[in-house]
């Protein structure tokens, strides 16, 4: 992987001179770093990788929102399934009694 005149999002590359940021230069090094392309590619990974960090985090947090979501729907459906079963019972009891009401008859 060719490094050398990428930048970043926060400092991208630029062709003037003057404008260019010293850290973006290929020599540039603020630790002595052996430069081999190894070196290169590890630091620009290191870049990336820092980049995609507030991405990862939104992904993280989406996804715990939609489990908390469907945590919640499957409450509502088994809170809405109980009451219909409630329910049911209770006409079946009232369906009972006016059988006997009528049997008695």
């Amino acid at each position: 992987m060719n490094t050398t005149g990428t930048g970043t999002i926060d400092r991208p590359v630029t062709r003037d001179p003057k404008k260019q940021d010293p850290t973006m230069n290929p020599n540039f090094t603020d630790t002595p770093v052996p430069m081999n392309s190894g070196a290169r590619e590890a630091r620009q990974n290191r870049n990336l990788e820092m980049q995609l960090i507030p991405e990862a985090l939104a992904r993280a947090h989406m996804h715990e929102r939609l489990r908390e979501a469907e945590s919640e729907r499957r409450a509502h459906r088994l809170a809405t399934a109980r009451r219909m079963q409630r329910r049911a019972e209770r006409a079946s009891l009232r369906a009972r009694r006016a059988l006997a009401i009528a049997v008695m008859q």
